[in-house]
């Protein structure tokens, strides 16, 4: 009888710890109950870092201005982005704001695409992911949730692609902007090359930030290191 008990008891627990397994692997997966790091404004609005490892805060509020074409940016960095395009076109390169602020279901939708674009190509889910995630920001930690970054497109029946990149590379820094995913910065943005990809951090900072050849994780760091 004591044996019979004993396996009935194992049984119970056998069965308890599987469900318990199957309970945690389903809220990884929808990424329920995973408690994420959120990023601080220690330096101020304008440097809040957000990458995979920082999530914006949840009680984040943002005021946003709309743009001419329906895109949308936070209103602090209105009159910086205004005179920056302003100055390109009199110089006569033309261009304009392909995305701005993104909702979280925005986001998510933008994920899921690029996630399924690389399983109709063959890669497994998990892989389909991985690379997914080199190209789109995991929602809630993208710079455009909080309306702090565009997307800056050429009007090609002015000039090149090209041409705009390397003047806003050439520039930005002036009005406040940095180019946030450099090609030499990959490992430590986790993000590839986008030269279209312009971040907001305000002129001092985006001045160091241009003149060291650094990204903002670096310049967070350097920040850090000097308190």
């Amino acid at each position: 009888m004591k044996r019979h008990g004993h396996k009935k008891r194992m049984l119970k627990w056998g069965l308890l710890l599987s469900t318990l397994i199957i309970i945690l692997y389903v809220l990884a997966v929808k990424g329920i109950g995973i408690t994420h790091h959120a990023t601080n404004n220690d330096y101020g609005w304008n440097l809040m870092l957000v990458n995979h490892e920082n999530y914006i805060p949840h009680n984040y509020k943002v005021e946003l201005t709309e743009l001419s074409n329906g895109e949308k940016v936070d209103s602090r960095i209105y009159p910086d982005l205004q005179d920056m395009f302003d100055d390109a076109r009199v110089q006569g390169y033309g261009l304009f704001v392909a995305a701005g602020y993104r909702t979280t279901k925005k986001q998510q939708q933008l994920m899921d695409e690029k996630i399924d674009a690389y399983k109709n190509e063959g890669y497994s889910s998990s892989e389909a992911k991985r690379l997914a995630e080199q190209w789109v920001a995991i929602p809630g930690t993208s710079e455009h949730q909080m309306g702090i970054a565009v997307d800056i497109n050429a009007d090609k029946t002015i000039n090149s692609s090209d041409a705009v990149y390397t003047w806003l590379a050439e520039n930005a820094h002036k009005y406040g902007f940095i180019k946030r995913y450099p090609s030499d910065k990959t490992d430590i943005t986790g993000v590839i090359n986008e030269p279209w990809h312009y971040r907001y951090v305000g002129k001092e900072a985006a001045k160091e930030i241009y003149s060291q050849g650094i990204c903002l994780e670096e310049y967070i760091d350097e920040l850090d290191r000097n308190k």
